[in-house]
């Protein structure tokens, strides 16, 4: 699978209310509680859950769903969906 190239905006890590993945990471403010607010960086980056890993919640959670380059246009669209909004 191509690797996702993420440009670390931090913003999927801002918006997570609502996720059913990302339950019990929420801060109490839809935001996750392990994003440095400050470098939008990941504070577990290294022992992220699966699903914040996007190779990695493809093969666990979506290759019945999707094909990879399906699955790879959504997030892409979705990452830019969040920065239309909230940049």
């Amino acid at each position: 699978m191509e690797k996702f190239k993420c440009d670390r905006c931090g913003l999927c890590c801002r918006h997570i209310k609502g996720n059913p993945f990302s339950k019990g990471f929420d801060a109490g403010d839809g935001v996750c509680k392990f994003l440095n607010r400050k470098t939008n960086l990941c504070t577990i980056y290294d022992n992220r859950p699966d699903f914040c890993n996007v190779e990695k919640g493809y093969k666990k959670y979506f290759a019945e769903l999707y094909s990879e380059e399906d699955y790879l246009r959504l997030n892409y669209e979705f990452c830019a969906k969040l920065k239309e909004e909230f940049l």
